[in-house]
């Protein structure tokens, strides 16, 4: 079964540490080893794993990714989120994490991170468990 988590962002980029609700997710489903799916069903934001222990890992994330791929640089879609659009490729939208025991098999300072790119917005994340 897929479960659907939102997420409601309040930057036009932000990363938010959706760990502790994937996890509820996999306790809930009662699997105790295989596999837990994270999709990101958007084309402005992504989902990535990193350390959650010093904030300044993330605003470093960012602050890079913006000096990379820049807000404005003459894009073709007018839009105004092409950015958004080319970080989303860049970091990706789905994540496989192993499960073991009943939890996500993460290392010690990782965590599981939402990435805004063209928000604020409400947005759905998609977490399927599969088990062995």
């Amino acid at each position: 079964m897929i479960r659907q988590l939102r997420v409601k962002t309040n930057s036009r980029t932000e990363l938010v540490d959706i760990t502790q609700a994937v996890q509820r997710m996999v306790s809930e489903s009662g699997i105790r080893s295989g596999i837990c799916y994270v999709y990101v069903p958007h084309t402005t934001s992504a989902v990535t794993i990193n350390e959650n222990s010093d904030p300044n890992v993330g605003r470093d994330i960012l602050k890079e990714l913006n000096k990379v791929i820049p807000f404005d640089d003459d894009y073709g879609h007018t839009e105004g989120n092409s950015a958004a659009h080319i970080k989303s490729s860049v970091i990706g939208v789905s994540k496989a994490i192993v499960v073991e025991e009943g939890r996500l098999a993460l290392g010690t300072w990782q965590a599981i991170f939402f990435c805004e790119f063209d928000g604020p917005r409400d947005r759905r994340v998609m977490v399927k468990v599969m088990k062995d």
